[in-house]
């Protein structure tokens, strides 16, 4: 463990103390009463920016004018000493020219691994020749046909035995669902299942708490409060072992112990069903990565046990949250939406009948690819409620952006996902509507945007490998309850976002459900 020089702390400590007594004690009620953000005094001594970041948590819209007053793209200021100062931009020409045609130049920053350490060395937490091996090794499991009929089955099962006979059960209850907490936990079994093998059942009636899902939470939380402290603040913290570092070590601890047990029952699995003459084209993601071939990856060591442990971690964390917040926030905003909703049913019950089922794994997908305007749907809600709301990139060597900003080496660059979809002067003066028909064109096909400009995916070289799959299980999901349920919102549920690392609901999503009439 590095030292903590005491006069850093001292700095540190001190900065904190002005910035809580004069800020939140005294300050932040009368702004939120006398002014807004266009009439703020922004770059404070000792503090720089950091007094606004609360006010741009809890008014975007004066977060999005500013940006954009800013020409999408300005320099935040942290607290002296702190080496906190980040670039912030959304202009879609800038992260594409760090994300896509410079992205030689482009890596996550040198304090990245160390936030998120706790993932190890995780695709979405390294950089250079491991991450193209992670890349492409990644790649091939998700691109096989294989790999895709499993992820469709265990959707397509977990649907059908586990999901819909609980919503029944909800319906005929007439029992207040959270339907947040039910996305997670469907995905968070069938993510178990194609990662490892095995199911958690952690989606049943008894909705048990699972260690595994808990630590992936608290170091969600723990690592959101890395990116906005110094990092020597949460170093002394770690040292101490207090607060949220506390529980990432906890989390860590987890990791370690539950992934060891899935791999050590992985390797007596495949040594007891010991299959040479297989092609792997069936295996979960576990199973394929132990029988890697390490000629095409050399950086890649599957007889490690901390590689496998990342892998697996990895996996679950890509997997799970996303899919379920993105299907959270679409709800929400069909509730919103009525018109929106009887489209999709409309859509669905022309080229979905329950009639013609059942389909085999191609046909059911085929079919899916058919809701087009369900496809729009689901990316509006993540151009609105991105499951990833920010990114992270730094240059390694000096460079200069389109937009004629000058970045030296290794300085922070955050592009703030959650606010770039609501830019008016990126996505029209509606921008801030509910409107799926912007992803139609005319021929009525789907419209296609740039990942520069729609980053839900993320952009280049780094766009998620497992998005069109992603994008079949939540169609496959969403055609299932509208088809079987009518939803209605809690009256006077306040809904809320809660910045982690995934755009969770701070309240969760509650609602009661009403069985439709069968077909």
């Amino acid at each position: 463990m590095a030292s903590i020089g005491l006069f850093e702390t001292s700095i540190s400590l001190f900065c904190f103390l002005i910035f809580y007594y004069f800020f939140i004690k005294k300050h932040f009620l009368n702004l939120q009463i006398k002014q807004t953000l266009q009439n703020y005094h922004w770059n404070w001594p000792v503090l720089g920016m950091l007094p606004a970041v609360p006010l741009w948590l809890n008014r975007i819209d004066d977060a999005i004018w500013f940006i954009e007053k800013n020409n999408l793209t300005f320099l935040f200021k942290g607290p002296w000493f702190t080496r906190m100062d980040t670039l912030i931009t959304v202009d879609p020409a800038n992260i594409h020219h760090m994300l896509t045609s410079n992205f030689s130049n482009y890596n996550k920053g040198p304090e990245f691994r160390e936030i998120l350490d706790v993932f190890g060395d995780a695709i979405f937490n390294t950089n250079a020749e491991l991450w193209k091996n992670l890349r492409m090794s990644s790649q091939v499991i998700l691109s096989r046909q294989g790999f895709q009929n499993l992820s469709m089955s265990v959707t397509t099962s977990k649907l059908n035995d586990v999901l819909l006979p609980l919503f029944n059960r909800f319906s005929e209850e007439r029992t207040v669902v959270d339907l947040q907490d039910v996305f997670r936990r469907f995905m968070f079994d069938t993510t178990l299942v194609t990662t490892i093998g095995s199911d958690p059942q952690s989606l049943s009636t008894e909705m048990p708490e699972l260690e595994l899902e808990k630590a992936l939470e608290n170091a969600g939380e723990a690592i959101v409060i890395r990116h906005v402290i110094p990092r020597f603040l949460w170093k002394f913290q770690r040292w101490m072992g207090l607060g949220q570092e506390k529980k990432l070590i906890e989390a860590g601890a987890t990791f370690d112990r539950i992934c060891a047990k899935y791999i050590d029952a992985k390797r007596e699995e495949i040594d007891h069903h010991h299959q040479g003459h297989s092609n792997g084209e069936n295996d979960d993601i576990l199973t394929y990565f132990i029988k890697l071939d390490t000629s095409k990856y050399q950086l890649l060591n599957p007889s490690d046990d901390t590689f496998l442990r990342d892998t697996i971690v990895a996996s679950i964390a890509a997997m799970k949250d996303t899919t379920s917040t993105a299907l959270t926030w679409f709800f929400l905003l069909l509730l919103e939406n009525p018109n929106v909703e009887a489209k999709i049913r409309q859509e669905i019950n022309i080229n979905l009948p329950k009639a013609r089922r059942p389909w085999s794994a191609i046909e059911h997908k085929d079919y899916l690819n058919k809701l087009v305007y369900l496809h729009g749907a689901l990316f509006e809600t993540m151009r609105i409620y991105p499951p990833i709301p920010f990114e992270r990139s730094s240059p390694i060597k000096t460079d200069v952006l389109p937009s004629g900003h000058r970045i030296e080496a290794n300085l922070t660059v955050i592009i703030p996902i959650y606010l770039m979809g609501r830019m008016r002067s990126i996505w029209g003066e509606d921008a801030l509507e509910f409107k799926p028909e912007r992803w139609i064109s005319e021929t009525g096909d789907l419209r296609h945007e740039p990942s520069s400009k729609f980053f839900a995916f993320n952009s280049g070289p780094r766009t998620c490998p497992g998005k069109h799959l992603a994008m079949t299980a939540m169609k496959n999901i969403v055609v299932e309850i509208l088809q079987n349920y009518d939803i209605k919102l809690v009256k006077g549920h306040k809904i809320e976002p809660k910045p982690r690392l995934v755009l969770h609901m701070k309240h969760g999503l509650r609602v009661t459900l009403t069985k439709r009439c069968s077909a």
